[in-house]
């Protein structure tokens, strides 16, 4: 007897769901918001920094953010004042990972 059948025993007014597979930022509990996350490019002590800003979800979800954006294009950064700040000019490749997990960016400056 194998444990499906031991379960339908112990409980047989069950009804089996179908678990139907969620979009990867709702599983991971990442809020998507309506209003499109800032990306804008900026040089501080002449080294070149990409900056995201205007995520209106919870900060742990925008650090999350941040820690998996940092790891994808292996670069250095942070989290300060409610922005992301990467190290490099990455605007393209940050939008383009945002956009596939359903994020709206809006790209400002050159």
């Amino acid at each position: 007897m194998d444990l499906e059948d031991q379960l339908k025993n112990l409980f047989p007014d069950h009804v089996k769901e179908d678990v139907s597979e969620e979009n990867d930022l709702e599983s991971q509990g990442i809020w998507l918001q309506d209003d499109p996350i800032i990306c804008k490019y900026e040089k501080r002590k002449g080294k070149p920094i990409t900056i995201l800003e205007g995520y209106t979800g919870a900060v742990e979800d925008f650090k999350k953010l941040a820690k998996e954006l940092k790891q994808k294009l292996s670069v250095g950064g942070s989290f300060k004042d409610d922005k992301i700040i990467i190290q490099g000019d990455y605007r393209d490749k940050i939008m383009q990972i945002l956009k596939e997990k359903g994020f709206a960016v809006k790209r400002v400056g050159g």
